[in-house]
């Protein structure tokens, strides 16, 4: 909806006067909205969309053009963007039912052609675009894109979601064992290595680690990131080789994250390692 105004004047022998002034409504027959499904995405996510069209006026619109800019935003000189269009992702319905999907070019941006919108009638897309490594990452950040389309008066429509990156931790494990061959009743050390390439900056995530050791170690040394575990952190069976850490007495940090130079983020894990070293 827009309001216009309008005022006209009276020349005469020199003089002018103006008339009162009048306004108006232009009510736009075509509104457009944009829902993201997703709330949040990582590096290598997918994100969902739903676009909806309405038509309120008395005739059918056809032909329609959609565009959505998938989250372009400056880098210097250049154009980036953060989502890609996951290819034959597009559903069309028209009043609800499923129709045969209109013609789509990826880009970016994502344009949709030939879009028919009944008079007093809806049309609703859903689609999924697929995280890029331009999404921005760490505090603040956000994927903010716009979908846009001419309205029934010429003029364009836009519509725009926005989506933050998900802050849940994202953990690995990796076990090694040196030396992988062992002479006797020799030492051996199991090394834990524990990535987190999620979670909020800064925040750490508790976590706890088990294991059984086949055979059985004896004369037990624990350290956590190169100094000597608290011996209340952990619990050990030295008859069956059962060990455990205790609850929170484990944490791994959240990783880190940087954007180059051509905008691309790069995301540096979070890293605890833990070194269990006995005797076979």
């Amino acid at each position: 909806m827009a309001v216009f105004t309008n005022q006209a004047t009276l020349s005469y022998s020199g003089r002018s006067v103006n008339s009162n002034v009048i306004a108006g409504e232009l009510v736009e027959a075509l509104t457009l909205t944009k829902t993201a499904v997703t709330a949040g995405y990582a590096p290598g996510s997918t994100a969902t969309y739903v676009v909806s069209l309405v038509n309120a006026g008395e005739t059918p619109m056809s032909g329609v053009t959609l565009t959505d800019d998938l989250g372009a935003y400056a880098v210097g000189e250049e154009t980036v963007y953060p989502l890609s269009y996951a290819e034959g992702s597009l559903l069309y319905y028209v009043d609800g039912v499923a129709q045969s999907a209109p013609a789509v070019t990826a880009g970016p941006p994502l344009t949709v052609t030939g879009l028919e919108i009944p008079a007093g009638d809806s049309v609703m897309l859903i689609y999924q675009a697929e995280v890029t490594p331009f999404a921005p990452l760490g505090d603040g950040a956000m994927i903010t894109n716009t979908v846009t389309t001419a309205g029934s008066c010429g003029g364009p429509i836009t519509a725009s979601a926005a989506i933050t990156p998900d802050e849940t931790p994202r953990l690995s494990i990796a076990k090694s064992l040196s030396p992988e061959r062992i002479s006797g009743c020799g030492e051996v050390t199991y090394t834990f290595v524990l990535q987190n390439v999620g979670g909020a900056a800064g925040a750490e995530a508790a976590v706890s680690v088990a294991d059984t050791f086949d055979p059985v170690l004896s004369g037990l040394a624990v350290t956590l990131d190169g100094e000597v575990m608290d011996p209340a952190g952990y619990t050990y069976d030295a008859d069956t080789g059962a060990f455990a850490t205790v609850p929170g007495a484990l944490t791994v940090p959240g990783a880190g994250y940087a954007r180059r130079r051509d905008g691309q983020w790069l995301t540096t894990p979070g890293v605890t390692v833990l070194k269990i070293t006995g005797t076979v």
